[in-house]
């Protein structure tokens, strides 16, 4: 098979973590015979310093062009700290999503066995803990318009704004979903005050008749939150809006331990992006500590949704668990132990991956 990537680096430690997630993509092309083809573009603040655009056209044609992108981290203090700046890397980032139609944003929230102990919370509740969060990206309060502020400055506003096609569309994603894991899907709105919210539920009672083998249960966003700390095992698929699944999935980042565990996919009508959800770090930048699972991981999502490869993803799962069993681990979770540099733990699963695929195939 034929694997078409565009491989965006971006900004602070995203080099050195895509790097590693490089590695584990050619062992598994390698391993199980696919032919790779893959190419580098700018985004973020590198691509803001090389053309004075986050997110240039020639970027976008490639990514077009590709099966699958593969994208780092974008984020740089030099903007954040400069409040008359008319052009931001995060601008690339929404730029991205709305030029390739990236609607849903995919979370799978899963627990390590070696990282219980760094939960905030008691082990018994995160202990199992396996769910997934499914975001919509292109509508809402983030793109809604109108949006400003008035002429003296003293008042701003941001308009929500949902169409029946952007709900209908990630819903019945969200169901496709609930279907493949243990069928049980909770839609999180505010419906009790928000008129999208109603909308939103409205259109969700609609289609939860076409889903009959799947549970389905309606939840405030204030609910979720609270139950996301109190019983995060009694979740399976959650849907939500963007605004309200931009806070949920940060928050259920943290109870496996450690940001630099969790993938992310963008599913999109052109293609798709699979990235780590932490963002560019640039204290780490260039000196070798960053923790390179969570883009290894992404790239095992790559495989299994983009080329639906699922025994390739497994191989990287499996490489990555090797790494935390034998403590070859970076030290943000080394906890004490020997903390390894982020190539030697993309050498490590790099060799990994090549000796499950080998015992795989034989």
């Amino acid at each position: 098979m034929r694997l078409n990537i565009a491989v965006l680096p971006g900004d602070g430690i995203g080099p050195e973590i895509i790097e590693q997630g490089m590695k584990a993509v050619k062992a598994v092309c390698a391993t199980f015979g696919h032919e790779l083809h893959w190419e580098e573009a700018p985004a973020g603040a590198a691509a803001i310093e090389a053309t004075g655009e986050p997110y240039p056209e020639a970027t976008h044609r490639l990514c077009m062009e590709s099966d699958a992108v593969f994208f780092g981290a974008i984020g740089h203090p030099k903007y954040d700290n400069d409040p008359s700046a008319k052009v931001r890397p995060e601008q690339g980032l929404l730029a991205m999503r709305k030029k390739l139609g990236l609607f849903a944003n995919i979370r799978p929230v899963t627990t390590f066995p070696s990282l219980i102990h760094q939960s905030p919370l008691r082990a018994d509740l995160v202990d199992g803990a396996d769910f997934m969060c499914i975001r919509e990206l292109t509508g809402g309060m983030y793109f809604g318009r109108p949006q400003g502020r008035s002429e003296d400055g003293n008042t701003a506003y941001d308009t929500c704004v949902y169409t029946r096609g952007e709900i209908e569309r990630i819903i019945h994603l969200a169901y496709g979903y609930a279907q493949k894991r243990r069928r049980k899907l909770t839609i999180v709105d505010k419906a009790n005050v928000l008129a999208t919210s109603r909308l939103w539920r409205q259109i969700a009672r609609e289609i939860e008749k076409e889903y009959p083998d799947v549970e389905t249960e309606y939840m405030f966003v204030d609910n979720a939150a609270m139950r996301l700390i109190q019983w995060p095992k009694s979740f399976d698929v959650i849907v939500t809006e963007n605004m309200f699944g931009d806070i949920l999935t940060d928050e259920a980042s943290v109870i496996t331990g450690s940001l630099g565990m969790l993938p992310s996919a963008s599913i999109g009508i052109h293609t798709s992006v699979f990235e780590p959800i932490h963002g560019s770090y640039p204290q780490a930048a260039g000196k070798n500590i960053a923790n390179p699972l969570a883009t290894i991981l992404s790239a095992a999502l790559m495989f299994e949704y983009a080329f639906n490869l699922p025994e390739e993803a497994g191989a990287i799962r499996q490489a990555v668990a090797a790494s935390m069993d034998a403590g070859i681990v970076t030290e943000d979770i080394a906890q004490g132990s020997k903390a390894y540099a982020t190539s030697e733990t993309g050498d490590f699963i790099q060799a990994a991956i090549t000796h499950l695929g080998l015992r795989i195939k034989n």
